[in-house]
């Protein structure tokens, strides 16, 4: 979602020396932390993901994009690693509507490809019948533990990516045409 659907503002630098996150992932390195550390850690982060909430925009095509994919029957899921409230707020906002929505919330994370697997398995498909679109190392490595063979990551930089296998676009627009959705 975040990145993908939405241009949220994040400053993960400065969220991360706050939270005195060394770690790739925030989220793994929170739950290890014992308590009351983590709760105080969580929140901070909540607080952050909150204010970013309240800023974030729809990229544009989004909401034709899925549209277009519901008329003709194809399936969507949303696996994002922010909290259920923050999605919730976003797919309210923005008037958007998935087949399936996981978050963080369903014990879940990328980038573990278990919650997009998990997606798969509730909407009772097979990795060969779906393609991941994101924006960040973190989809690509949980797409390709899940299976999924076809990855769109949507950047403006291309050379961040450069030495994966992935189809990178610079917008929703480029993704429909590069995935094949004008067809």
């Amino acid at each position: 979602m975040d990145g993908t659907l939405v241009e949220v503002p994040y400053d993960w630098s400065r969220i991360r020396a706050e939270l005195g996150a060394a770690e790739a992932s925030i989220l793994t390195y929170l739950g290890r932390l014992d308590e009351p550390e983590r709760s105080l850690k969580w929140a901070v982060l909540e607080r952050h993901e909150e204010a970013a909430t309240r800023q974030a925009r729809l990229r544009p095509g989004v909401r034709r994009l899925l549209d277009r994919l519901n008329r003709r029957g194809v399936r969507t899921a949303l696996v994002t690693n922010n909290s259920r409230k923050n999605t919730d707020i976003l797919l309210d906002r923005f008037g958007l509507r998935f087949d399936l929505v996981m978050t963080r919330d369903d014990g879940l994370w990328k980038p573990s490809g278990e919650p997009l697997a998990a997606a798969m398995n509730r909407l009772g498909l097979g990795p060969a019948e779906c393609l991941a679109v994101g924006d960040s190392h973190f989809d690509i490595r949980a797409a390709r533990e899940a299976g999924i063979p076809r990855i769109f990551i949507i950047s403006l930089d291309g050379t961040e990516f450069a030495a994966e296998d992935v189809v990178v676009v610079p917008s929703i627009a480029a993704l429909e045409k590069a995935a094949g959705f004008l067809s």
